[in-house]
């Protein structure tokens, strides 16, 4: 099984950005720990700061993978193209949030992304990729 996990802009910033919300953990560490507590998965990573990148990520991967998880950050609430690629493609999406969205702004409580995925996992932190990965087992 191959899975790819998509994060959107500044989730690279994980272990420094606001680690009130996100916590201290970067995401290099934990995906390392995905990978070990996964050893049957094949997974990998992705990440950008940039619309156009993720679309043509989803788009590389959406026909050939077993699941994308994605955490489009910020562009869950923006962007219609997301959303529009991850309908065209036929690779299940998990869509994943590491806060919980709704107990934050109300900009945040509206998702493009979540009609066109399989699921929304949200709100327990990084746990939060490992239980999108058990959903596609």
């Amino acid at each position: 099984m191959k899975i790819l996990i998509i994060n959107g802009p500044n989730l690279n910033l994980l272990g420094k950005r606001e680690p009130e919300v996100y916590g201290s953990e970067t995401f290099e560490a934990y995906f390392e720990k995905l990978v070990t507590q996964f050893p049957s998965i094949e997974l990998s990573y992705y990440q950008s700061n940039i619309e156009g990148e993720i679309i043509s990520k989803i788009q590389e991967v959406g026909f050939s993978y077993d699941g994308i998880i994605l955490n489009a950050g910020a562009y869950t609430h923006t962007s219609i193209g997301i959303a529009d690629a991850i309908k065209a493609i036929t690779t299940p999406v998990i869509e994943v949030h590491i806060s919980n969205t709704f107990s934050r702004e109300s900009f945040r409580h509206q998702s493009y992304i979540s009609p066109n995925t399989k699921g929304v996992i949200i709100g327990f932190g990084l746990k939060s990729y490992a239980l999108a990965i058990q959903s596609f087992k």
